[in-house]
C-alpha cells in the first residue's frame, strides 16, 4: 500500500527520534538532526516543535533524564555523578536541578521511591503517538507449540524486574536446565505496568527447559518453578529498540491491528520472546518478538 504524505512525514521524524536515542552520549545539534530528517535547518526547529509538542532541546533533555531514571533505579550502587555526566550534564548539581524541575524529586529521592505513574506523563508526545498509529508494522500470524518453561515469578514494582531476572540468570547457570543460548527466553506480563499499582504488578521471567528436564524443575533457592506456555495461534510483531519502549508496539497491536484484523483474543496474556541477550548489545538495536495469543 502506498504511504500517505503524512505517513512519510512522520517516518522522517521517527528517523530523528531513533538517531537521538542512539546518540544520547554525544552532542546533538539542530543542524545534525535536520540533516537526518532531510529538512531545512531553517525550519526544522519549528517543524519538530509542532510535531512533537515540545522543543528539540527539551526533547533531548527529557530522553537523557529518562535513561538516567532507569539507571538510578536499576543500578542502585552507581554514583549519581557518573549518571549525571553520562546524561550530558556538567555536574551533579545541574543534573539534580533539571531532574527535580522535571519530576518533582531529586535523583536520590527518586532512587529511593520511584513514582513511575507520575513519571510517565512527562513522555507523552502527541506526534510520536500519531506516528505509532500510522506505522505499518509487519504483523504475522503463526502457530506456536506448547512449551515447558522454568519460571521465576515477579510480584511488585516493575522496575525491580531486573532483580528477578538476575536471580533467574543465577538459577540458569547453576542448574543447566535452560541454557540461554540454545533455549528461548520469555517474559509474561499479566498487566500493564503503566496502569497497575506497583505492588500488584505480576511478571513471569521464563526460560525454555531442555528436553532432558521432562518439564520438571527441582526445588531450588531462587524459587524457580515449572510452568507451560500454551500453544496456539499468535499474532507476532518484532519490536526493535529499548525494552522500556516495547509498550508502543504492544499498544499498536491492541489499538490498530486487532480491531481491523477480524481476530479474537485467546485467554492468555500478550508475551515476549527476547532475541538479544548480550548485555553489551546497544539498546536501540535490541530485538523482541511480541506474541498476541489468538483463538
Amino acid at each position: 500500500m502506498k504511504k500517505s504524505r503524512h505517513q512519510l512525514y512522520a517516518r522522517r521524524f521517527e528517523q530523528v527520534f531513533a538517531y537521538i536515542e542512539q546518540h544520547l552520549d554525544s552532542p546533538l545539534t539542530v543542524e545534525q538532526l535536520s540533516e537526518v530528517a532531510c529538512f531545512s535547518r531553517f525550519h526544522f526547529h519549528r517543524q519538530f516543535s509542532q510535531f512533537c509538542g515540545i522543543s528539540i532541546s527539551r526533547y533531548i533533555t527529557l530522553m537523557r533524564l529518562k535513561r538516567a531514571s532507569f539507571r538510578l533505579v536499576s543500578h542502585p550502587q552507581e554514583r549519581v555523578i557518573n549518571i549525571a555526566l553520562d546524561a550530558g550534564f556538567e555536574n551533579p548539581e545541574s543534573f539534580s536541578r533539571a531532574f527535580k524541575n522535571t519530576f518533582g524529586l531529586t535523583p536520590v529521592e527518586f532512587r529511593k521511591d520511584p513514582v513511575w505513574v507520575d513519571w510517565q506523563v512527562h513522555f507523552q508526545f502527541p506526534g510520536r503517538e500519531n506516528q505509532q498509529r500510522l506505522e505499518n508494522m509487519d504483523v504475522k500470524i503463526i502457530t506456536v507449540e506448547p512449551m515447558d518453561v522454568a519460571v521465576l515469578e515477579h510480584l511488585g514494582d516493575p522496575m525491580r524486574v531486573n532483580n528477578t531476572v538476575a536471580s533467574f540468570i543465577e538459577w540458569r547457570k547453576e542448574s543447566g536446565l535452560s541454557d540461554y543460548i540454545t533455549q528461548g527466553t520469555y517474559g509474561v506480563p499479566y498487566s500493564d505496568p503503566a496502569t497497575t499499582p506497583g505492588e500488584e504488578f505480576r511478571f513471569d521471567v521464563c526460560g525454555e527447559l531442555i528436553p532432558e528436564a521432562n518439564g520438571l524443575v527441582p526445588e531450588n533457592p531462587q524459587g524457580v518453578i515449572s510452568k507451560k506456555l500454551p500453544g496456539g495461534r499468535c499474532a507476532v510483531v518484532r519490536h526493535v529498540g529499548a525494552y522500556e519502549r516495547i509498550s508502543d508496539s504492544v499498544y499498536y497491536l491492541y489499538r490498530q491491528w486487532l480491531p481491523n484484523s477480524g481476530e479474537e483474543l485467546r485467554d492468555f496474556p500478550v508475551y515476549f520472546r527476547y532475541l538479544e541477550l548480550d548485555k553489551n548489545h546497544p539498546e536501540h538495536a535490541q530485538q523482541t518478538d511480541i506474541l498476541l495469543p489468538l483463538k
